[in-house]
Parts: structure tokens; sequence; C-alpha cells
């Protein structure tokens, strides 16, 4: 096992394996077994690329030997900071296949984050693009290798898979594509990577998620608890070979993987990936390759269904759509029915396992007002009061959770594990919630200190930390504001130093001098005098929430 990631307990190993909840398949097979079941069926449509299983098969094999060449080995982590592109499938299962440990690195990361997870996790190498939309990685990719003590590799990738003359490639970098066409399957005897396969009880990747406390943690899953939330989502979803799922958000967070590709590629459907989270090339793709299925952020969506131009979009093959991440409006929900003709889902989930979603079946009423049942029906979903006694029905409390789909621990981080769990080994979500008397699940609110910007978890503390550096300022709280787009966006409330004054584009220009990430920037401030404080001596933020939301109404009203 991993050092720094919790074990699950070896009578509950057994209990699994006994019930069939885990069935003991690591990533890379699950992926092989679909693709010899389905060799010449389409598996994957990407930029530039239009692959069958059998191909898929090929390259993920390709990019195993090539992490092997380079002396990639079980459990070595490797940072996969990689868009939208066939890259990202072909390098996450080569690396399933010989039991390294992906680390999913979304691409706004900046150069705090990955010198971050370089030296926390260790990692041996590093995929990430030369560029991707506006942003160029090369003076990144040049601070990290002369800051991590561990790195080895760094492997550079394009949006086409072949090397583009007018990028220079950073001195001691490789180029992915190229190591991966140099590669001769036919020098291989064809079991030869089974020898490589890991063991499922061990960790298949580790995922960055938002928290309330510095910079973000790292949930480690394994192939077994992995597999089993894969598995119960395409059965809940109701997936089969004929769907064709379409991937727009980035597919290193968890909502992509989890809810999209791993079952499409359990149940043998075709993945369609695009870079772009825009409306526009969201309804193209729908329209271009049939797509029946996909989940979105609910702006993507609420874009959508809004698009002046929707109706030049075929989008007839559209069964299911769904969102996760923040509250759907029942409003946005009817235009899906009324503009797009399908089904929608209502998700609930989170990098650490727990997931539910409504049904096919389910009346509206359901789908408007809760995020309906666990998908897996093994996993023990209970709300709580704080002195962690069960609540009844209609009783709002904590979401604690456990069970064959549910982590253990985060990594290396055994002190905010102590305080994650119950005593009797429930993870606390942060959520708060209640139970309708059907056993729905009805999201009320949290206790985590956290900011979710489009699906995307935001800690309030590093935004925090990060604006606290500036000289001129005394005190910042950072904290949501609601946005009819995103769910919420990032305000913060900021009390200057004495005979000092601050700007918005000040501080903004101050943060991403000290490249800072992009989801940590604030985008509105409000300066004030004094920080209002609870009874206990603490920053007011319910206040300070309560004070922005009615400013935005204010200005609202007098547009």
């Amino acid at each position: 096992m991993l050092e720094g990631t919790r074990p699950f307990p070896k009578e509950l190993v057994n209990l699994y394996y006994e019930k069939r909840w885990w069935f003991g398949i690591p990533l890379g097979e699950m992926l092989d077994r679909t693709c010899d079941l389905y060799p010449y069926k389409e598996a994957l449509v990407a930029e530039g690329m239009r692959l069958t299983y059998r191909q898929l098969k090929e390259w993920t094999d390709r990019a195993a030997i090539t992490f092997l060449q380079l002396g990639i080995e079980k459990l070595d982590r490797v940072l996969l900071q990689i868009p939208n592109w066939a890259e990202f499938v072909f390098a996450y299962y080569g690396l399933h296949k010989i039991g390294a440990i992906p680390v999913m690195c979304i691409p706004r990361f900046s150069q705090r984050e990955m010198e971050h997870f370089c030296e926390m996790t260790e990692a041996k190498a590093w995929m990430v693009p030369l560029k991707f939309e506006s942003i160029d990685y090369k003076p990144m990719i040049e601070s990290v290798r002369s800051h991590s003590s561990f790195l080895k590799h760094i492997l550079v990738i394009d949006s086409s898979g072949r090397r583009d003359e007018s990028l220079p490639m950073p001195e001691g970098t490789l180029h992915f594509s190229t190591l991966l066409s140099k590669v001769d399957l036919s020098q291989y005897p064809k079991d030869y990577l089974q020898s490589f396969k890991p063991d499922p009880e061990e960790i298949c990747h580790l995922m960055p998620t938002g928290g309330t406390t510095g910079l973000p943690k790292l949930v480690p899953r394994t192939h077994n608890d992995w597999f089993c939330n894969v598995e119960f989502r395409a059965k809940a979803w109701q997936r089969s070979p004929h769907d064709i799922t379409l991937i727009a958000t980035p597919i290193t967070h968890n909502m992509a993987i989890e809810v999209s590709l791993n079952p499409s590629f359990l149940t043998g459907g075709k993945v369609v990936m695009i870079p772009s989270t825009r409306a526009r090339e969201i309804l193209e793709a729908i329209d271009r390759e049939k797509v029946t299925t996909t989940i979105l952020a609910v702006a993507q969506v609420q874009q959508m269904v809004d698009f002046p131009e929707l109706d030049q979009y075929d989008v007839s093959s559209l069964q299911v759509i769904a969102t996760g991440g923040s509250t759907m409006p029942p409003e946005v929900i009817r235009k899906v029915y009324d503009k797009l003709k399908c089904k929608f889902y209502n998700v609930y989930g989170s990098s650490e396992g727990p997931c539910t979603q409504t049904r096919y079946e389910d009346p509206d009423k359901v789908i408007y007002h809760t995020v309906g049942w666990p998908i897996c029906p093994y996993d023990e979903f209970e709300v709580i009061d704080s002195k962690d006694h069960p609540l009844p029905p209609e009783k709002e409390g904590e979401l604690v959770v456990r069970g064959p789909c549910i982590f253990r621990g985060y990594y290396k981080s055994e002190a905010e594990n102590r305080e994650a769990f119950t005593p009797d080994g429930f993870y606390r979500t942060g959520d708060i919630a209640k139970f309708d008397q059907q056993g729905h699940l009805i999201i009320t609110g949290r206790r985590k200190d956290i900011i979710i910007r489009g699906g995307e978890n935001i800690s309030a503390r590093e935004v925090e930390e990060v604006i606290s550096s500036h000289p001129a300022i005394e005190q910042v709280a950072a904290v949501a504001m609601p946005d009819p787009l995103l769910g919420e966006r990032v305000c913060a409330f900021i009390k200057p130093k004495k005979n000092e004054k601050i700007t918005f584009e000040e501080i903004i220009s101050y943060l991403k001098g000290k490249k800072t990430s992009v989801l940590y920037l604030p985008e509105r401030i409000e300066i004030i005098e004094e920080m209002p404080l609870t009874p206990v001596e603490k920053v007011d933020k319910k206040r300070l929430r309560e004070e922005i939301k009615e400013k935005l109404k204010k200005e609202t009203r007098m547009k």
C-alpha cells in the first residue's frame, strides 16, 4: 500500500469480496476486457482522432510500455495536467496497466499548486501541454523543473498528437506522442503487461479536492472502491454499448472520469471529448456525433438552453443530460425538457466517493427538489446531529457516509483525517442535508468553508491566505456570492491597514504576479472598516454572505 494512505480494514475487504460488491478488477483490466469484447466498435473521438476499442487498447499499451521505458514503476506517481485530449486517456489507462498512480491536475492549476503536488506526492513525472487556450506553460515548466527535488521526467503534449515545430521544446523535456510512436508492439509478447498488473486493493489515482485548509488535499482511491463507484454509476444511469457520451468538463475532474469516462468504457459505449466548455462547441459536438448523454456544470446547461442559435443544431439524439457540483434551478430543468426534449438527472457526489442521483423514471417533483438516492445501494448514508446521532427523515443535519464506494482518508493528512470521520467510520461530507419520507436526499447547505464556482470547489481559506500576503491588507474574508450562471463566485471582504488604500485591479495584479491560480482570484472585493464577528470572536461569514447577497439584489433592481 502507498505510504501516506489508509488501507481498508481486512474485515471490510473480505466482506466486500464476499458480497460481490468488489470484483477485484483493476482499471486497466476493465478497459482491456471491453476492448476484447468490442474490438471494432468506435471507442473514442477526440481532437484529430477516432479510435476503435482495438486501437484504444494498442495506444494504452504503448503508453504503458513508454512509462516502463522511462523507469516508472508500480506505485510511482505521475502528475497528469492534461486537457480533454486523447493523450489523457492513453496516459491514464497506461499508468493503471503498470500499477503507477496518476495524480489528477486540472489545466488551470498554477505553478504554486504544481510545485506543491510535485513535492507532496514525490512525483517522478509530470505530463503537461506546451500551450492550452491562452495559457503558455513553458515558464511554469522551467520553474517547476528547477524547484522539484523528485521530478525525473517532464512529458509535454499538444492537441494534435504531433510535434508542433512552432512551439520550441523547453530544455529537459520529452514529447509524449513521439515516445508513443516509437513503441513497436510486435516486439513484445501479447501478455507482456500482465506481470505489471496492480493489486486491486492498491491506489488507482490521487484526486485533488477543495478543502478548508491551505492547498488542495488529495483523495486516494483504490481500484476496488473506484470500480465500485463506476459500476453502480453505470447501472443507475442505465448505460449501454449504444450510448455516446460527451465529455465537455475537465477530464481530470472527478465528474468527468467517474460519471462519464469510466462507465462508458465499462459498458462499451463511445466517448466524445472536446476541450471547449462553451455552449456553441458543445451543441456542435452533440449535433455532429449524435451524442446521447452528458453531464455538465450548471452554468453550461444554462448557457445551452438560452443559446440564441439553439434551433440551428440537431440535438434530437440527446436522451439524458445531467448536472452536478451545484444546485440546478427548477426553471432551468423545465427549459431542458422544453428545448432539449430529453430526460434530466440531478447528481450529487464528491471525489471521496459518496454519490447520489435521480433516476430515469423519477417524477418531476423528485428531480426538481432532490438529488435522488445513492447510486450504490450498499453505501450507508446517514444524516446526524451535532452529537453524531442519526436523525429521522425531514430533519436537517450533517451528511455522513461509509461503504464499498467510500474512500478511507486523505493522502498524508492524518490530522485532518481524525476530524473527517466519525468514531464508527463514517466520512463527514460537510454538507447539510435531510431525507424526505421516501428516502430521497436533499442538500440544504454545507459546513465546510468552500465556494463552489461552476462545480469547482474553492477553499475560502486558500483565497484568504494568498490575498492576506499583500502588504496593505490587515484582514480578509472570502465568501461565496450568488451567481445566476456559475452558482457562486468569489467575493473578498478586505480590511486595509491604517491609512492604506487598495483597489480590485491592484489585488488582481498582485495575485497574478504571485502566480496564483485563476481559481483563487476574487471576482469582487468589498472594502470594510471592521470585520463583523460572532459571539466567539470569529469572522461572521454568514453576515458577510447576506451582505453581498443584498448588495447584488439592489444592484440588479437599479439596472
